[in-house]
């Protein structure tokens, strides 16, 4: 029987859609169920702010009568101000270990993008570069940690017989607090400490609003330029705001102040995906209780490190502050393991960013699992 494309309405009919992942990684260990009502949140234009700046298309496929995967195609207006690239996204890209499925879905994605315009295809992003990006190509015995994607060991493979090809790798680092550090980079970090104007402090709970956004200006500044980067819009800060109340720890999340003013930040947050792994994508009705207990009184002992940057003008005072990076990047190593966390996800990296990846591997850290970007022009 030919393979059938159904489209889903963002916000409306969704079951079919997140039902997808679950038959695609069924039997696969690694693979950690996100929630179905944080999806049904990032799907929905009345709860997330995405839908404001750009148009989302989702689609899933059936053969004999079975579902058999899904994706998504994004146009994001932003994107498009910024890079004016004509390129639209694909996203959600989880399917059978079937070609034609495979080439059914993106035949679908790429024909929406074409009709909004757009000369190229890139991802998989779900829906954007600041959601979920890239087909794990290495490291699938490993499972996914917060906000970052899983793949099945075919699915790379698949997108490039449909005519897909690399645009970047992005790699995820290994860090376990047993780790020790090299001479220089204690050096860099016991020397930023002891410089009168700066000053590592705690993310401060109590004027948290104003702490977000702050992380966010230093994260546009340090970021701006650099491939796949879009800067958060007001709504979309607003939105962080609330959703990392939830899953921050203040300490080991921190500003670097200089002088009292904010020239970095480091953000390390609890790897929830390690407590929801077996509640299969459910929380009502009783499983709201296991995970509340298990991030707030048993915590995870595995972090992600999802944010390190520094101000431009910090950057470019090299003499004073050429250290700062390395010894956020201590003083993060040395909070996490005090709080009695094993080991963190330092995520992601762009394979060609060699100051930030120079960095990481200075604190011991290894590359353990990489994901692809894939680009074809329609």
């Amino acid at each position: 029987m030919p393979i059938e494309i159904r489209s889903h309405t963002p916000g409306v009919d969704l079951k079919d859609f997140i039902q997808a992942a679950h038959v695609v990684f069924e039997g696969d260990a690694s693979w950690v169920p996100p929630l179905d009502f944080d999806i049904r949140g990032r799907l929905s234009p009345k709860k997330n702010p995405f839908f404001q700046r750009g148009e989302v298309a989702l689609f899933t496929a059936w053969k004999d009568g079975k579902l058999v995967g899904r994706t998504s195609a994004t146009v994001d207006r932003e994107h498009l101000r910024l890079w004016k690239d004509d390129t639209g996204f694909f996203g959600f890209f989880d399917t059978i270990d079937d070609p034609e499925v495979a080439q059914a879905l993106l035949k679908a994605a790429e024909g929406w993008l074409l009709g909004k315009g757009m000369k190229h295809s890139m991802g998989p992003l779900s829906l954007y570069a600041n959601d979920e990006i890239g087909v794990l190509v290495e490291g699938f015995e490993h499972p996914p940690v917060l906000m970052m994607a899983h793949s099945r060991k075919y699915q790379g493979a698949l997108a490039e017989a449909c005519g897909y090809t690399k645009e970047k790798d992005l790699w995820c680092w290994y860090y376990h607090r047993d780790t020790p550090f090299n001479e220089r980079t204690l050096r860099a970090w016991e020397t930023v400490k002891n410089l009168p104007e700066v000053r590592l402090r705690s993310v401060n709970m109590k004027n948290f609003d104003s702490d977000i956004r702050t992380i966010v200006e230093i994260y546009n500044d340090a970021w701006a330029g650099k491939w796949g980067f879009v800067p958060a819009t007001r709504p979309e800060v607003d939105k962080m705001v609330e959703e990392m109340k939830l899953v921050i720890d203040p300490d080991i999340a921190f500003m670097a102040e200089i002088d009292g003013v904010a020239a970095g930040m480091c953000i390390m947050v609890p790897n929830l995906n390690e407590v929801i792994k077996d509640l299969k994508g459910k929380l009502f009705p009783f499983n709201w209780a296991k995970l509340l207990y298990r991030a707030k009184v048993k915590h995870p002992v595995s972090t992600r490190l999802i944010l390190l940057g520094i101000r431009g003008e910090a950057r470019k005072n090299i003499k004073r502050y050429g250290g700062l990076a390395s010894a956020m990047y201590c003083e993060v190593a040395k909070r996490g393991a005090a709080k009695g966390y094993e080991w963190s996800e330092c995520s992601w990296t762009r394979e060609d960013d060699a100051p930030i990846n120079l960095g990481i591997k200075s604190m011991g850290a290894k590359v353990y699992k990489k994901y692809r970007v894939y680009k074809k022009t329609l």
